[in-house]
């Protein structure tokens, strides 16, 4: 007999939701965020009967939904649905569906529609949403008009199948199902008799073929001869946001002991947060890098590059002058070498690499030579910090690399604050996770993200300057919904300080007001329009007592207040100078 729950013999609309949650359900979907809009009703009214198995959050602003729901598939790796109603709402999902893309996300997006016989007729609400996002992608396709056919259903249940494994192989990104609708389309009947499917429908019968998806491991991939055999190589963890972190790390390890060669952490990667692991680990490479002397000295043979290249203009362009073999570990298909340089792809993991073991366990001159720039740059690192007193902007991001509860989730904004990760961020052993949005490098949708990180996760953390939070404020209308507790530590300098470090800023005007844009907003009073806590941070004691113990649940807002222009030039009277004078 059919076991349908009772909304779905309502009508064929509800019919066909039902099949559509039920499927996705078996297939692993566990989260779905919905926009309020009222062509999307089938799914909605779906998606809320599959509580608790999906849980289903609803969000107003459908960017910031769309950018939350990007948060939840960064920290649980599966992917997450979004629905939303017809019209230009979709089209406020593309920033994030860019973002998907380009950091390789899973996304299943679920675009709700009128019926073809409405469209290009002036009916309301309706725009062509047929490939409304390009090329970003992964596929992409237009559901059939409901039907409670036993061999449509069958093209339902296989086409979101389908769309399931697309948004996860063979890399990660987003599917966008296009879903047209004709009235009614709240549960009621609508004159088109069900029954007779009570005689032709098994339920677990019909979703038998369902299973948890899991992905092909690949062959064992033996490490060559020539990397064995060379001493001046190195090998650079680049951006990653890997599920399984210390394994990660533990990976990367073992080839670097394997081969004796330094490995170049990227402040965004969970490398420096596990440095026991790693005793060639080259945390200062980006301000060593800016000594030509020593630039020269260090020229690599042999590169291995894991994940995508760091965020380091210094690295960027001392490859490409120096043009070594260069060697991209990564499991995707895309392109990952943006110098276009002597670049061999494998299509593999770092943990898939086999026949690792310590060979030979006497550094070379080129691995000593890196480790003892390391200690010396950054004892001046440190050195210079821990004498700072006053409020600068770089010095968060080194303290917060000390001071976080071990395991933390941390959200870090695009422009400055994952530039002074990348400079400074001390190597640790806390274990934390760093998340961020470098696929597109935007700053849309960066608390919205944040926010669906640390949703039903630990407490986490946001590190983020005034410009970047005010583009998202919307996404305080999420507090709501959220299950959790972020603290954002917000760096205000009141205006854009990356546009500080460029060209551009000695011209005024049009500077000030075009490109640094300051917006003179009291925070303060933001956040007690959106019921969100908020403190002013006077000294650096203060803010580690902060964030010493994070709270459980709530959002709030460490504010710290800087000077953009001390800051920009305090970047530029101590980058060069911390590796001026080294030599080994």
């Amino acid at each position: 007999m059919l076991d349908l729950t009772p909304f779905a013999y309502k009508n064929v609309n509800q019919l066909w939701a039902y099949i559509l949650t039920e499927t996705l359900k078996r297939l692993g979907l566990n989260c779905v965020v919905i926009c309020p809009g009222s062509r999307s009703t089938p799914l909605v009214v779906a998606f809320v009967q599959q509580q608790p198995d999906i849980e289903a959050i609803s969000i107003l602003d459908e960017r910031s939904a769309a950018f939350f729901a990007l948060g939840r598939a960064k920290a649980t790796g599966l992917p997450v649905a979004l629905v939303c109603t017809s019209g230009t709402a979709g089209a406020n999902f593309y920033p994030a569906i860019i973002e998907a893309k380009e950091s390789r996300v899973p996304l299943l997006v679920l675009t709700s529609d009128r019926p073809p016989e409405l469209r290009n007729c002036h009916s309301g609400q309706t725009i062509d949403q047929i490939k409304l996002y390009g090329s970003y992608p992964n596929w992409q396709a237009e559901l059939a008009i409901p039907s409670s056919d036993m061999r449509m259903l069958g093209y339902l249940r296989q086409t979101l199948t389908h769309a399931w494994e697309r948004c996860q192989t063979p890399t990660q990104g987003a599917v966008h199902l296009n879903i047209p609708f004709s009235d009614p389309l709240a549960p009621i009947p609508n004159g088109i008799d069900l029954s007779d499917l009570q005689s032709q429908f098994q339920t677990e019968d019909f979703f038998a073929g369902i299973a948890h998806t899991q992905p092909i491991p690949h062959s064992p991939f033996l490490i060559p001869q020539q990397w064995l055999n060379s001493e001046r190589g190195i090998i650079i963890a680049g951006v990653a946001q890997p599920q399984q972190p210390e394994k990660y790390c533990q990976a990367i390890a073992r080839l670097s002991e394997t081969l004796n060669w330094p490995v170049l952490a990227e402040g965004l990667s969970p490398v420096r947060n596990y440095a026991k692991l790693n005793p060639y680990l080259i945390s200062t490479y980006d301000i060593i890098l800016r000594n030509q002397q020593q630039a020269q000295a260090l020229t690599p043979e042999m590169v291995i590059q894991i994940g995508e290249m760091p965020t380091s203009k210094e690295l960027r362009n001392w490859l490409s002058t120096m043009q070594p073999q260069r060697w991209i570990i990564d499991s995707s298909h895309e392109n990952l070498d943006p110098l276009h340089g002597k670049t061999t792809h494998l299509r593999i993991s770092v943990e898939e690499l086999e026949n690792l073991a310590i060979i030979n366990p006497e550094q070379g001159i080129y691995l000593q030579k890196w480790c003892e720039l390391e200690t010396k740059v950054r004892n001046n690192i440190d050195k210079k910090f821990a004498h700072i007193d006053e409020l600068i902007e770089s010095k968060a991001a080194w303290l917060i690399s000390q001071t976080l509860p071990p395991g933390t989730p941390l959200f870090i904004s695009n422009s400055m604050p994952v530039r002074d990760v990348e400079y400074f961020w001390q190597p640790n052993n806390l274990g934390i996770r760093p998340y961020f949005n470098r696929g597109a490098n935007g700053i849309d949708g960066t608390l919205s993200t944040a926010l669906g990180i640390a949703h039903q996760q630990h407490s986490s953390v946001m590190l983020t300057g005034d410009l970047a939070l005010l583009h998202d404020a919307n996404g305080f209308l999420i507090r709501n919904k959220f299950v959790g507790h972020l603290t954002i530590i917000l760096i205000n300098n009141n205006g854009g300080g990356i546009f500080e470090m460029l060209p551009i800023s000695q011209f005024d005007p049009p500077f000030e007001e075009f490109f640094a844009t300051p917006q003179n907003i009291d925070f303060a009073q933001m956040c007690a329009t959106y019921n969100v806590k908020h403190q002013l941070i006077n000294s650096w004691e203060q803010l580690q007592k902060n964030l010493q113990m994070l709270p459980k649940k709530g959002i709030r807002v460490l504010e710290l207040r800087t000077n953009r222009k001390i800051d920009a030039q305090w970047r530029k009277d101590n980058l060069a100078t911390f590796a001026a004078n080294i030599a080994v």
